[in-house]
């Protein structure tokens, strides 16, 4: 019998060394390194299946590329637009999907909303967190039920893959990744290793046997997922299941994606009956009390190929206590850093000794660089106390030298802009070549620097 191979993996970024040391040379960070135990045979199931099946269900052996079928099964509709969008059109059959969030923000109750909508399909839902009875209770206050849906509490990974291989399902949902256990690891649930070989064994399963399995997994204090880079590298997908508990919107952001791409997100907001899909994200996220208000900033960004308005809010203040504060919600710190020298040293606005507060209004955290001009627009209106015009709505990325450079889809922000009825847009002039005007109902104003943009705005 052979004997378990000891190995060590990093627990921040997947790193693996043969023997211990004390800094892992990948991520330079210390005391990461983890003692592992790795089974010489993978986890079976009582039949066997996938101790002798291959990984992906095919004899082995090098093909040429054009001699491969790829295939053209349909991807599995997941009754839930938003979802869909996020996955690329839909779930992969065969695919190994991971859904991380903080504790409490929503990731059972979007799962269990989402199978209870798949009518027709057989679902297997093992829950290693919950009771029968209270998957029930919620289940009768989400909607209606599905005859197809299954419950099984169990963490025992050979018990659920004897359930699996007795029901033959279209899709299975472990709830959560960190509470399944199998027996050829000797350590408690949750730890590393478990976590590892909980997940090559349910993506062999995925791979041979053609059923879509959906991975609940926490995050650690950090904020990212637990067994973060293990996880990530076995699994075909992840997604990311975001916001903030004090407001009603949730982001759901796809941050590996095998299938698809992974700058699409989906918006969500909270109710008592569950995750409603928000088509229409913009009309939301727009207060209609910002008239005559400074320090507010329309700004049209992009997230994938969906456009849609977003409020940024600026407070600027005389530094109470002689030393500068810097606080950002919903935007990254260092870029407003970049964003006031680029103010103080191109266009001539002493900020240094100012407390600057930014926030993105409804919770969002923003990453599209077109935010920039906004962000700008913001500070220097609540700097003056100059309110910006109510039907003026921006997007345009700054650069070191004080320039507006252009942006992505800008003909998708100008729609979306003039659908909710703003006036104008500042745009970068570099996205003017190729755009015709006359074709919009709304004013275009071109922008090279942000002295420009300063004196559209405030005169």
């Amino acid at each position: 019998m052979a004997k378990d191979k000891t190995m060590y993996v990093c627990d921040y970024c997947g790193y693996e060394s043969v023997k211990w040391i004390g800094k892992c040379p990948a991520c330079n960070r210390w005391s990461t390194m983890k003692e592992i135990k790795v089974s010489p045979q993978p986890v079976s199931t009582r039949s066997g299946k996938l101790s002798s099946s291959p990984l992906f269900g095919e004899a082995s052996g090098a093909k040429l590329l054009s001699e491969i079928d790829a295939g053209s099964e349909p991807r599995m509709d997941m009754g839930d637009a938003e979802l869909n969008r996020v996955l690329g059109g839909g779930m992969v059959p065969g695919s190994l999907v991971l859904l991380g969030g903080e504790p409490g923000i929503g990731k059972s109750t979007l799962t269990l909303q989402t199978v209870l909508r798949l009518q027709g399909r057989r679902i297997l839902y093992v829950s290693g967190e919950e009771s029968a009875r209270q998957i029930k209770l919620r289940a009768d206050r989400l909607g209606p039920q599905n005859e197809g849906l299954f419950v099984l509490c169990e963490t025992s990974l050979e018990k659920i893959f004897h359930h699996i291989e007795e029901m033959n399902p279209d899709l299975v949902v472990i709830d959560s990744i960190q509470t399944m256990q199998t027996e050829s690891v000797e350590s408690s649930a949750g730890s590393l290793a478990q976590i590892r070989e909980c997940a090559a064994a349910l993506l062999r399963y995925a791979k041979s046997g053609g059923v879509s399995i959906l991975l609940i997994g926490h995050i650690n204090k950090e904020g990212t997922l637990a067994g973060p880079k293990v996880l990530e590298h076995i699994v075909d997908v992840v997604l990311q299941f975001e916001g903030d508990q004090h407001y009603l919107y949730r982001i759901l952001r796809s941050i590996k994606n095998r299938f698809g791409s992974t700058s699409e997100l989906g918006i969500y907001e909270m109710r008592h009956d569950g995750l409603r899909q928000v088509s229409n994200p913009s009309e939301l996220l727009l207060t209609d009390n910002r008239e005559g208000l400074s320090g507010v900033a329309i700004s049209c960004s992009v997230e994938g190929v969906r456009p849609f308005l977003i409020e940024t809010q600026a407070l600027v203040s005389t530094a109470a206590y002689g030393t500068a504060q810097r606080s950002t919600t919903g935007f990254e710190g260092r870029r407003l850093n970049m964003l006031l020298a680029v103010l103080e040293k191109r266009v001539g606005f002493k900020l240094a000794q100012k407390d600057v507060f930014l926030n993105i209004a409804g919770g969002l955290r923003v990453t599209d660089p077109a935010i920039d001009l906004s962000v700008v627009a913001a500070v220097l209106s609540s700097n003056g106390d100059m309110p910006i015009e109510g039907d003026v709505c921006m997007a345009g990325e700054v650069g070191l030298s004080g320039e507006i450079r252009p942006v992505s889809r800008i003909d998708q922000r100008i729609a979306e802009a003039q659908k909710l009825g703003f006036r104008r847009i500042l745009i970068p002039s570099h996205n003017m070549n190729g755009l015709n005007p006359k074709l919009y109902n709304i004013e275009l104003v071109p922008v090279r620097r942000v002295v420009e943009a300063v004196r559209e705005l405030f005169g």
